[in-house]
């Protein structure tokens, strides 16, 4: 996949040499020089350009990129404008880095597609989960074993577990299925809140936007998230 990442200090330098060592195309982004020289070796590009300005942003890939991660933490500002020009270019996916509660609120009324908190992410966590399509969240269980949240394919909206396939077909253990649904935040905007279902059987219904929480092989859940 091909990532986009603005902002490369402490958390974006790591997450983008992170990435490109997972066999991404990474493209660090930083109005700074230095920051700039010190990783060009290390990922795919490195370009010395200021995301706040128009036009600058016109001269990056973005329709070909999968996913821009904004991780400028010293300037709310920039992050904002930066997020701000992403969503007038329509980049197809936008991870935005939280740098304070009002922050996210106006991230949240931007809409983007998912923030970050870096005192709680690490890049390399971030990294990982970015390395599979549709990987929300994962953790290992042994060697050839993890528990992941995987977003519901688009084959399986409007079926039942047992319609799906699971386990018979997909042999993975659903352990839970996390819903989103819209409420108002604090200045009225609508944000994504996410709820948990429960004990799933086979007659669940699966729905647009759930993350199913699974258990099984690695591979079994690398094939499900290509889906």
């Amino acid at each position: 996949m091909k990532f986009l990442i603005f902002g490369l200090g402490n958390f974006g330098g790591a997450l983008a040499i992170k990435l490109t060592n997972l066999g991404h195309e990474v493209i660090g982004v930083d109005k700074r020089e230095d920051k700039v020289l010190a990783i060009k070796d290390s990922i795919t590009y490195a370009i010395n350009l200021d995301s706040t300005r128009q036009d600058a942003m016109r001269t990056l890939p973005l329709s070909e990129t999968d996913t821009a991660i904004v991780c400028i933490g010293e300037d709310e500002g920039s992050a904002m404008l930066t997020t701000a020009l992403l969503k007038q270019f329509k980049a197809k996916r936008i991870i935005s880095r939280a740098i304070s509660p009002l922050h996210q609120i106006i991230l949240e009324a931007m809409g983007v597609d998912e923030l970050v908190h870096p005192e709680e992410d690490s890049a390399d966590r971030l990294a990982r989960r970015l390395d599979i399509k549709g990987l929300v969240e994962s953790f290992h269980v042994g060697e050839d074993y993890k528990i992941a949240e995987i977003t519901v394919p688009l084959k399986f909206i409007g079926k039942t577990v047992g319609q799906a396939g699971f386990p018979k077909i997909h042999p993975l253990t659903i352990i839970t299925i996390i819903r989103t649904e819209l409420e108002a935040n604090a200045i009225g905007s609508e944000r994504r809140v996410h709820h948990i279902v429960g004990v799933v059987d086979q007659d669940t219904l699966l729905k647009e936007g759930d993350l199913l929480v699974l258990f099984g092989r690695i591979k079994d859940i690398e094939k499900l998230s290509e889906m």
